[in-house]
């Protein structure tokens, strides 16, 4: 039997939420205080139920698990109280703003078996799994470097800056990519419009192996921009999730090296590589409910979520401090 969904937070995310639980068949109830927002809701889908206060949408025995989609400042708390009322979780990035609190949502959920998984969007996107895959088979040989843009103009926000808004997706990716944690964060960031919340922010992360990645995210930038560049020793992709089709996802089997002493670069024309067309919302939401349906972890795991937000926490702390920060090099 499917899930019953109630979907916490009618914002700017939360409709989408609601629209592919929908979908799926699952959607039982919506929860957001706005009233004119639960109306648009409840225009488009008949029969859900809606409350304007999150303890009673817990209190609703016929939901299994809470979708949260509201301000990132209110997740840990709220994550909280859903896993106490014996619901599973999914809610959006970040899982929380402080690591130490994201530990003890792990280890909650561990202990009353609840399936908690974060929304990094990303992971489920079919282009970026088709990535990972030529990544991951050595197609494009060593892994050397990646850097991630997210750019747009707008959306600005003044609880958290766009580091916390925007680079939580990418930095999912990464650590997906190389496999294990940085040992060295730096981070430096630009306030314009809210002090002290950061409009820009440029991320350079070192690894063990000798592997780099840097990530910019602004939403002080004329056009929009959401590119990932992945560097090997034996090719290159890009991921460009603004273009369409096949220009979304292209392998550069350039090459790139010596012959005696003097640098050789021999070009080669871009090869799209295939993907499947699904919307990366829909996957991810037919991930949570089959989690919950099997008892299997999801792919953005409560694990998964603290790994990228220790790396957030360090960003900030350079961010903040204006030097680098070392961490510990574990295996994601």
């Amino acid at each position: 039997m499917t899930a019953r969904i109630g979907v916490a937070g009618l914002g700017h995310w939360g409709p989408n939420l609601a629209r592919n639980f929908a979908a799926l068949g699952a959607l039982e109830a919506v929860c957001e205080p706005d009233e004119a927002r639960r109306e648009a809701i409840s225009a488009n889908l008949p029969g859900v139920h809606g409350y304007a206060r999150f303890e009673d949408l817990l209190a609703d025995s016929s939901i299994d698990a809470i979708s949260i989609a509201t301000p990132a400042a209110s997740h840990g708390a709220l994550v909280c109280r859903a896993i106490a009322a014996g619901k599973h979780v999914l809610v959006e990035k970040p899982l929380c703003l402080d690591p130490d609190e994201g530990a003890r949502l792990a280890a909650q959920a561990k202990e009353a078996k609840r399936v908690l998984m974060v929304g990094h969007l990303l992971l489920y996107h079919p282009a970026y799994r088709a990535l990972r895959d030529v990544v991951h088979a050595g197609q494009i040989g060593d892994l050397r470097y990646v850097y991630s843009n997210r750019l747009s103009l707008g959306k600005i926000r003044r609880e958290e800056n766009a580091l916390w808004s925007f680079a939580p997706h990418d930095i999912s990716m990464i650590l997906d990519l190389i496999g294990e944690m940085p040992v060295r964060a730096s981070a430096n960031g630009g306030t314009y419009l809210a002090p002290p919340v950061a409009d820009t922010s440029l991320t350079h992360l070192t690894f063990g192996a000798g592997t780099q990645a840097h990530i910019f995210v602004s939403w002080l930038h004329p056009f929009k921009e959401h590119r990932t560049v992945v560097i090997g020793s034996e090719g290159m992709i890009v991921f460009d999730d603004v273009r369409p089709g096949v220009e979304k996802l292209l392998l550069y089997p350039h090459a790139v090296g010596w012959q005696g002493n003097l640098p050789s670069v021999e070009k080669a024309a871009a090869l799209p590589i295939p993907y499947d067309k699904d919307e990366p919302l829909a996957v991810e939401c037919a991930h949570f409910l089959e989690c919950i349906a099997t008892g299997t972890e999801p792919l953005s795991n409560a694990g998964e979520a603290l790994n990228v937000l220790r790396v957030l926490s360090a960003c900030q702390d350079s961010l903040s401090r204006g030097e680098p920060i070392a961490l510990e090099a574990t295996s994601p």
